[in-house]
């Protein structure tokens, strides 16, 4: 069983999602990239191909937290039916849940961060919908981390790591970065 899952579509951020993996990973949390495009190999925004470690159906999904990194490619989460309402339930379970750059505007747009503090891409923040508008790069309210850009990817992973394995794991990962 996995304890987080970076969902990949084409057009996802590169930086987001591979930095998100890669610090995941150097702290002992036991991370799958999961392509939704019915396809091993997914294009990222800046046309870098990365290999998926599983398709969308082939994951049974428990309590792992589910991470949407932003980029152009955001829009199509929106239309991945099975992946709004896995979301959703997971949501309703108290599943933790993180999305950075624009991918929060998908958890707005399903009203999961109702009366939470959020954040997003600057230029999208009226799409966080019912959220507060947080002030750090970072935040988690609850459940649910989000986190504003691709400069922010670092603190972004690093918050993930320290919720799924503790501060002392995140601060030496962190620093063994020179974070």
């Amino acid at each position: 069983m996995y304890e987080a899952i970076v969902f990949l579509t084409t057009g996802f951020e590169e930086i987001e999602a591979v930095s998100t993996i890669d610090i995941l990973r150097r702290g002992g949390v036991n991370v799958a990239s999961v392509s939704l495009t019915g396809e091993r190999q997914v294009t990222g925004s800046r046309q870098i191909t990365v290999t998926a470690d599983l398709l969308f159906d082939e994951v049974d999904f428990g309590n792992e937290m589910l991470i949407l990194p932003g980029g152009p490619g955001t829009g199509n989460y929106k239309e991945h039916n099975e992946l709004l309402e896995l979301l959703k339930k997971h949501n309703a379970n108290g599943g933790k849940i993180a999305a950075i750059c624009a991918a929060p505007t998908v958890l707005g747009m399903l009203g999961l961060l109702a009366d939470k503090t959020a954040v997003c891409y600057p230029t999208l923040e009226a799409e966080l919908r019912s959220a507060r508008v947080g002030g750090s790069a970072t935040v988690t309210d609850g459940n649910i981390t989000t986190s504003k850009c691709p400069a922010s990817s670092f603190g972004f992973a690093l918050e993930i790591l320290r919720i799924l394995k503790g501060a002392e794991e995140a601060a030496r990962v962190g620093q063994g970065m020179g974070v």
